[in-house]
């Protein structure tokens, strides 16, 4: 008893939590007949995959997704201009390891904001940092950290993140000074890591929603370096659903 008490107790110090429920791993030792090193190995193993998972999780909560989404129930074949092969390649998150970005461009409904979720987790599975933002929240955290002056903390934490993903840059216009922000914040990326937008405007309807030609040319032209441009033209999802229940 003494024994098993301080076995807890050093696990607990060591910060070593499944060590300390031991007693599991020893009957398993017993019933497998495991060498003493087997058990250690045995009992290592699942401290080890604790961790990740309890890493995994602390990603996935920092992310802040709205929604968890799965490619395994993506409906690839209901977008003829996207290739399902190079979106299993990009869920390796090979792509931020050699710092390159991905544009989602397509009419809303179309599965963008569905494969960009499930890009993110993987790319959370693979232990990169990721943030999550519609393009309209970010630019409203930055907008509101410039007036509290907390912007270099905010873009510190950004910079500092694998995988930006932005969501929805849509036809709603940002106020100049939120627009100089986002093109601040995705410019400071370019070659330095990986941002994901997904928009429902073709490259030269960007002017649209950051009203300045100038600045949505300049933010197109560092976006689209070393980037996967995916065509998600297509039916809605969603009214093709809505027309199935009809």
């Amino acid at each position: 008893m003494r024994e098993a008490g301080l076995v807890t107790l050093y696990a607990k110090e060591l910060r070593l939590p499944t060590v300390g429920h031991y007693q599991e791993v020893i009957r398993q030792a017993k019933e497998q007949g495991l060498s003493y090193e087997g058990f250690l190995v045995e009992l290592l193993s699942r401290e080890v995959a604790n961790r990740k998972q309890n890493q995994l999780r602390r990603r996935i909560r920092q992310a802040k997704f709205p929604m968890v989404k799965s490619l395994d129930n993506f409906e690839f074949d209901l977008l003829p201009h996207l290739s399902e092969a190079l979106v299993w390649e990009l869920a390796t998150s090979d792509f931020i390891t050699r710092k390159e970005n991905i544009v989602l461009i397509g009419p809303p409904g179309t599965g963008k904001s569905h494969l960009t979720l499930a890009l993110g987790y993987k790319a959370c599975e693979h232990g990169h940092s990721v943030r999550f933002f519609t393009a309209a929240g970010l630019v409203n955290q930055l907008v509101e950290a410039q007036e509290q002056k907390r912007l270099s903390r905010l873009e510190d934490r950004l910079a500092k993140t694998n995988l930006l993903i932005v969501d929805e840059l849509s036809y709603v216009s940002f106020p100049r000074q939120g627009a100089e922000l986002l093109f601040q914040v995705i410019s400071e990326r370019t070659e330095r890591s990986s941002t994901v937008i997904t928009t429902n405007l073709d490259f030269s309807g960007w002017d649209e929603v950051f009203g300045d030609t100038m600045l949505a040319a300049a933010l197109v032209d560092r976006l689209t370096y070393r980037s996967h441009i995916l065509n998600m033209n297509a039916e809605s999802y969603r009214l093709k659903r809505g027309t199935r229940a009809k």
